[in-house]
């Protein structure tokens, strides 16, 4: 039995994915301009010149191409050079034009444009967590050419501002995250973690299997034979990568898809059992509780109207 599902794309779809750009730099000079923590995931990309990224004690050098994703809410700095004193950027970003752009220093050798990826309110334990507070993609490589076309097209966008602009720019923007997840994702895999286990041939198998079919009867033998290994083989190596035995691992996913159905839908607590493989209310409602320390029914009425 071959199901293939993908999980990377199972949870940015179950953890609400939004994008919104906001407003570019211009900095030439002699300048530095540091920003408070930012409430949502942030991203810049280096449009022209090379400027430097100062953040979580770290100095990188970005260069035309390159993106930064911030998955924390840290401080950081934009500079020219590694050692200029920085200046606020709320003053600076509360004088930017009618054209959104912020202007530091003196010319206009760099130009950055940059936005804030929204999630939904579980993406930290799910995603965000298993990420670097800062990911930093290069963008020369060969790798880096669809992240080069996102951004190509998101310049085009705002320079010429045609009809639903902002709507096709949001879209670019997830277009170009999804990008810079993989690339990060193939450059510096994660040790551990499921998606450390979406690398690693057995156990990226069973999840993908998983997740293409949550609601499955699964049982060790089952994803064993669909990673082509023993079932002890399946079991050790996908505690020792993803932290939990894949049974584990599949309540867990299936206590996460009946959660969003919860909190999004008004279907039956007994018609979401079914649809996340669990026989009956009473199936479901003990294994949620048992993950979560809360009945469906509570859940549900704990969420906001």
């Amino acid at each position: 039995m071959r199901v293939q599902s993908d999980p990377l794309d199972d949870v940015l779809a179950l953890v609400g994915v939004t994008s919104s750009l906001s407003a570019g730099l211009v900095a030439g000079g002699t300048w530095a301009v540091a920003f408070e923590p930012p409430p949502a995931v942030k991203f810049n990309a280096v449009r022209r010149g090379s400027c430097y990224l100062l953040a979580e004690g770290s100095v990188i050098e970005l260069h035309a191409g390159d993106c930064f994703l911030l998955t924390r809410p840290v401080a950081f700095t934009l500079a020219g050079a590694p050692d200029v004193p920085p200046e606020p950027a709320h003053p600076l970003f509360a004088a930017a034009g009618d054209d959104g752009v912020a202007r530091a220093g003196r010319g206009d050798d760099v130009f950055l444009i940059g936005g804030r990826f929204g999630f939904g309110e579980r993406a930290q334990e799910l995603l965000l967590d298993e990420l670097p507070a800062v990911v930093h993609v290069p963008g020369a490589s060969t790798a880096a050419a669809a992240v080069r076309w996102a951004l190509e097209q998101i310049d085009a966008e705002l320079r010429d501002h045609p009809p639903a602009s902002t709507l096709l720019t949001e879209h670019l923007a997830l277009v170009m995250l999804i990008h810079l997840l993989r690339l990060h994702l193939a450059a510096a895999p994660p040790t551990d973690g499921w998606l450390a286990g979406l690398a690693d041939p057995v156990v990226g198998s069973a999840l993908r299997a998983m997740h293409g079919k949550p609601a499955y009867a699964w049982t060790v033998a089952d994803l064993a034979a669909v990673a082509a290994v023993s079932r002890s083989t399946l079991a050790a190596r996908f505690k020792q990568v993803v932290g939990q035995g894949p049974l584990d691992y599949l309540t867990h996913w299936r206590i996460e898809l009946a959660s969003a159905r919860l909190r999004e839908g008004d279907h039956t607590v007994a018609a979401i059992a079914r649809e996340v493989g669990y026989g009956s209310e009473s199936a479901l409602s003990t294994a949620f509780k048992r993950v979560t320390g809360t009945s469906p029914r509570a859940y549900r009425a704990s969420r906001p109207s």
